[in-house]
């Protein structure tokens, strides 16, 4: 009964009562209440009532959005634990979508990466665990063990009819959030490949452009975006004020006040006008779509490559009286323009998608890159 009135306090605290009357609403009450007596007397199994209920209260946060989650109190626990090296992951930023996990983005040189799993790519099953039916979070406890340990992916590929498998080796994942060269036929380009925005990727960044701008040969930049599922607003806010002389870089919408609020550039290109071209794909997301959006509704870059993942959303960890927490979407993110980065994504000026079965990023089978080189030579 505890757990009844746990979830008819959640219903009421997310507002649903703006759909109904309170009758109609104390009649949907009823009618759950009345749900949960049949299949406690006539489903066919014994049914654990105390599971039923974490899953009927994830269903309702997973109605609102795929980011939105309950963690039960063992499930709450377990993610807040410091394993400091005792359990590996496999280096996949993931989101739900019909009840299902999605790939947002495969991080570069992981596990999951370097197995050939793919942005866009459906997680069906994690071991002989069928996903459906299973919250996000339960999906990441499976996927976790023990560092050197395996775990087999069951995944379903677009344009692919039959299933593929994965066995992937757990390891503790590190990422090096940015790479650089010079490229070019001249060797007059500036190559960035930006991973994530961590803790201290702006330093790392800034510093690689700030290298690259003392060379007098330097004439343009190909910030990589690619597979990068983001991280940090205020990461995503300095990298982009870097190249903005001025105006607005994205600004946030709540229900709260403390939610609203809008960012923007400090005076001072620091690159002094050169030419940009970005490279985003599916495995954009989050923070590198700011970043892109920004610059695209700025006209200060060209954007190339495939529509990002349209992750425009901020979550926030809250903590429930029964020792479980709820991850709930409190924010939105709007670009410039005042479009919406949600479930829409950025579009890139020049859409070059992804050829060959042995594309990989920023090697001679890169076609993106490729592209991105001609237009610099043309």
């Amino acid at each position: 009964m505890k757990k009844i009135i746990f979830l008819i306090i959640l219903f009421l605290n997310l507002n649903f009562a703006h759909s109904y009357s309170n009758n109609e609403l104390y009649e949907k009450i009823d009618l759950f209440g009345e749900v949960l007596e049949k299949i406690k007397k006539d489903y066919v199994d014994d049914v654990n009532q105390s599971k039923m209920m974490d899953s009927a209260i994830n269903g309702v946060l997973q109605s609102l959005d795929p980011y939105s989650a309950y963690m039960s109190p063992e499930l709450f626990k377990e993610m807040q634990t410091d394993t400091r090296g005792e359990f590996g992951g496999l280096g996949i930023e993931i989101g739900m979508e019909s009840g299902v996990v999605k790939v947002i983005s495969p991080i570069d040189d992981t596990p999951a990466a370097k197995a050939g799993i793919k942005a866009g790519d459906y997680i069906v099953k994690i071991g002989d665990d069928q996903v459906q039916g299973k919250s996000l979070m339960e999906a990441v406890k499976l996927m976790r063990g023990p560092v050197g340990t395996s775990i087999e992916l069951t995944i379903r590929r677009k344009n692919i009819k039959k299933p593929l498998e994965f066995k992937i080796t757990r390891k503790i994942i590190e990422i090096k959030s940015v790479n650089s060269e010079i490229l070019g036929k001249n060797k007059n380009l500036g190559y960035i490949r930006l991973k994530s925005f961590n803790e201290n990727s702006d330093k790392q960044f800034l510093d690689i452009v700030k290298r690259f701008e003392k060379d007098s040969k330097i004439k343009g930049y190909i910030l990589d975006l690619r597979n990068n599922p983001g991280g940090l607003l205020t990461q995503a806010i300095n990298i982009t004020d870097f190249f903005l002389d001025d105006g607005e870089i994205v600004s946030t919408k709540g229900r709260k006040t403390s939610e609203t609020r809008k960012f923007f550039a400090k005076k001072g290109d620091q690159i002094k006008g050169k030419p940009i071209i970005v490279l985003i794909n599916h495995g954009s997301a989050s923070a590198s779509e700011i970043f892109a959006g920004a610059l695209k509704d700025h006209k200060r870059a060209i954007i190339l490559g495939e529509n990002s993942y349209g992750k425009g959303s901020v979550q926030s960890i809250i903590p429930l009286r029964n020792g479980g927490g709820m991850r709930l979407t409190i924010s939105k993110y709007y670009l410039p323009s005042g479009d919406s980065i949600s479930e829409v994504g950025v579009t890139p000026d020049i859409v070059v998608e992804e050829t060959g079965d042995d594309f990989k990023i920023n090697s001679k089978n890169d076609n993106q890159l490729n592209y991105a080189l001609k237009l610099f030579n043309s």
